[in-house]
């Protein structure tokens, strides 16, 4: 007959390869990484204004031309890009809003790819709130602290996938 299990889960801990490296002496202290990453952010805040412009102009430019022209593989794998780009800085530099709003429309944009019938009125709803969120006003807002917009978001249902190619 097989034992009952035990009562409490047993815990335990693994080192890995990479906390074996970042222990091992020579290096530089937690802290002190943590400092230079912030003055490293602190230095790229000013060149991220010109930056955010151009990826959101970019952005725009293809979810345009997928409105205008129903969107060619390329220029679908264009916004998603830029997309993605928005999402992964966003948070980094305290623009939640942005990373956020890019990150439901990563989504969007993913299932266009796989094949999904797009709807381009929900294109044009994210490319607005990204506009929004842009704005010095809105940036640095939590998601939580718009939960209109973010809930608005979050009713649009993503695109179906279905077989073949992207239909937009």
């Amino acid at each position: 007959m097989a034992k009952d299990p035990p009562d409490e889960a047993r815990i335990f801990t693994v080192e890995t390869r990479f906390q074996k490296l970042a222990r091992r002496p020579g290096g530089v202290s937690r802290q002190d990484a943590i400092k230079q990453a912030g003055k490293k952010l602190e230095d790229a805040g000013p060149g991220f204004d010109a930056w955010l412009d151009d990826e959101m102009k970019h952005l725009a430019q293809a979810l345009q031309r997928i409105h205008d022209n129903n969107g060619d593989a390329a220029t679908i794998q264009s916004a998603t890009f830029h997309c993605y780009q928005l999402r992964n800085v966003g948070t980094t530099m305290n623009c939640e809003l942005v990373s956020f709003i890019a990150g439901r429309l990563c989504d969007v944009l993913d299932a266009i790819s796989a094949g999904a019938e797009c709807d381009k009125n929900s294109l044009k709803c994210h490319a607005d709130a990204l506009l929004l969120a842009r704005q010095k006003k809105y940036r640095h807002l939590k998601p939580e602290q718009v939960p209109e917009l973010t809930e608005g978001l979050l009713v649009l249902p993503l695109p179906s996938r279905g077989a073949g190619k992207a239909r937009c």
